[in-house]
């Protein structure tokens, strides 16, 4: 791929890149560009984590098409932060709130896997990356502020105190505006980290004067993690000290953007380019909450679907509010493959454009899917079996020169769909007696059904829904989407389904006709 390509590319995460080249042109000369991603380590990694690494890296990679600097992609925890409230779906909630405002590192950790609550969330953030591939140097907010990596950019923005203070302010309410300060002194006494006023600074020695509730007036040194910075004081803080180039964040946060920009500038840095995406919304169409619980969670997603699916879901208008609901599973499985099966018969510019070069880093895999996720399902569905290698009988004799150790994809997605449909499919099957007028349409085209069998065509799937469509029309069902409706709600018990025609072809004519008889002598709704 040439770089002229790229440098005309609207796929979004191109937009973004050349937005950092500009931005090159305007900075020093610098040794790497750097990528940031937050992680609030007071709760575990989501799917929300996944959306904003994944969409990160695809900006990074596709950046690597348009400039030979360097690349880094820091995953930062904020985990010296102070545990406000204790998440509900926690264990050892008495414990975690006698620890209520210390550090998340100097917590015990509620589960009694690692040192602290930080470190445990930290080790899963880890572990959630690493299963992805994700290409990441992870940086602790603790080891940054004890070791002294933030003590310079700490001084400065203790040097232009009265300006960050300043930018802050008018955002707050009176009585927040009254005791707030940037910086959070940590207690020597309790390890609290506190939210109390500053009643003076003094940038020569590099400490600030607090006064806790008790009254009593402390000095304390901003540097060497006696102090924590507010948390948009403490994102540009980190944009200068990291010198971050590119960070994208929720649209929740635009007006959070704005004033750690303004804090950036006001101690020196310039704020990063970023991408403002849209959040997901649950089945209701209500944003999802970690803390209610009301979306779909990675591990859910997983258990029914590929991780690149996933990918292609976050890929797909980032800037639109979407559900994220296990009904779009199918849609986002099907989806993908279809890209993937498009990507080597593309020109160049399509191929960058197509979301799977994204994916995979411009390295799509190369394995063809004769079968659509929606087939599969319907296929467990119509054969109630759950059972890999019966599934597979049916596509063996239906596609040639498949097997699931040729076509791993294959395989995986025979699995999901057995998953997806025992939870989800199985447990709403609704069968229905058809209608007189349906009765008639199904007996005529079993009929044809029988004729074709015999026959035996080329195309035996194109054969079979032709005949599906002639028998609709001929019957006068108005609109021809009712006959298919029908057939789906009498032979399989749910409103929807895949190309009737493939679905004979893929269970078998003579397996579809006994299922269709069944059906009309009433077995399904007994």
């Amino acid at each position: 791929m040439t770089r002229d390509l790229a440098l005309e590319s609207k796929a979004w995460p191109f937009e973004e890149a050349r937005k950092i080249l500009d931005r090159l042109k305007r900075l020093p000369e610098r040794d790497a560009v750097i990528f940031e991603t937050g992680f609030g380590a007071s709760g575990l990694p989501h799917i929300g984590t996944f959306g904003e690494v994944a969409r990160t890296a695809m900006v990074r990679h596709a950046f690597t098409q348009l400039s030979d600097v360097p690349t880094r992609l820091i995953s930062f925890s904020d985990d010296m932060d102070g545990l406000r409230k204790v998440p509900s779906n926690l264990p050892n909630q008495e414990m975690l709130q006698a620890h209520l405002n210390k550090p998340l590192t100097k917590i015990p950790d509620p589960f009694e896997t690692h040192e602290s609550f930080g470190h445990h969330n930290n080790a899963r953030l880890r572990a959630f990356l690493d299963q992805f591939e994700f290409d990441y140097e992870f940086m602790s907010s603790t080891e940054a502020y004890m070791s002294g990596m933030f003590d310079e950019t700490l001084m400065k923005a203790l040097a232009n105190y009265d300006a960050v203070i300043n930018v802050v302010l008018p955002t707050l309410g009176p009585e927040r505006r009254a005791t707030y300060s940037p910086f959070l002194p940590v207690c020597e006494e309790t390890g609290n980290v506190l939210q109390v006023p500053v009643i003076d600074t003094n940038p020569e020695a590099g400490t600030l004067v607090y006064q806790r509730e008790d009254g009593k007036k402390v000095e304390t040194l901003v540097t060497g993690g006696r102090c924590k910075m507010q948390w948009k004081a403490d994102w540009a803080m980190r944009w200068v000290a990291l010198d971050v180039d590119y960070e994208m964040s929720g649209k929740d946060l635009i007006e959070s953007v704005k004033v750690s920009s303004k804090i950036c500038k006001a101690i020196g840095g310039t704020p990063p380019e970023g991408f403002n995406y849209e959040l997901f919304l649950d089945e209701n169409g209500e944003k999802i909450s970690k803390s209610r619980g009301n979306g779909l969670t990675i591990d859910e997603w997983l258990r029914y679907a590929s991780p690149e699916s996933l990918s292609l879901y976050m890929f797909q208008s980032p800037r639109k509010a979407k559900r994220l609901y296990f009904d779009v599973i199918p849609k986002a499985v099907d989806e993908y493959t279809t890209f993937l099966g498009k990507y080597d018969e593309q020109t160049e510019d399509q191929k960058i454009a197509n979301p799977v070069w994204h994916i995979h880093s411009g390295n799509p895999p190369k394995e063809h899917m004769p079968i659509t996720f929606g087939l599969l399902l319907n296929l467990v569905s119509a054969s109630n079996s759950e059972d890999k290698s019966v599934l597979w009988g049916f596509i063996q004799r239906h596609v040639k020169d498949v097997s699931p150790e040729a076509n791993p994809l294959l395989d995986r997605l025979v699995g999901y769909a057995v998953a997806y449909f025992h939870d989800f499919v199985k447990p709403t099957k609704t069968f229905r007696a058809p209608s007189d007028g349906e009765r008639a349409a199904m007996e005529d085209l079993i009929s044809r059904f029988e004729k074709i069998w015999e026959q035996r065509p080329n195309d035996l799937a194109e054969a079979l829904q032709t005949e599906v469509y002639a028998v609709g029309k001929e019957h006068e069902f108005e609109p021809l989407r009712n006959w298919f409706k029908a057939l789906y709600e009498v032979l399989l018990g749910q409103s929807q389904g895949p190309r009737f025609g493939s679905f004979v072809a893929l269970y078998g004519v003579p397996e579809t006709i006994a299922m269709m008889k069944e059906a009309l002598a009433g077995k399904f709704t007994k």
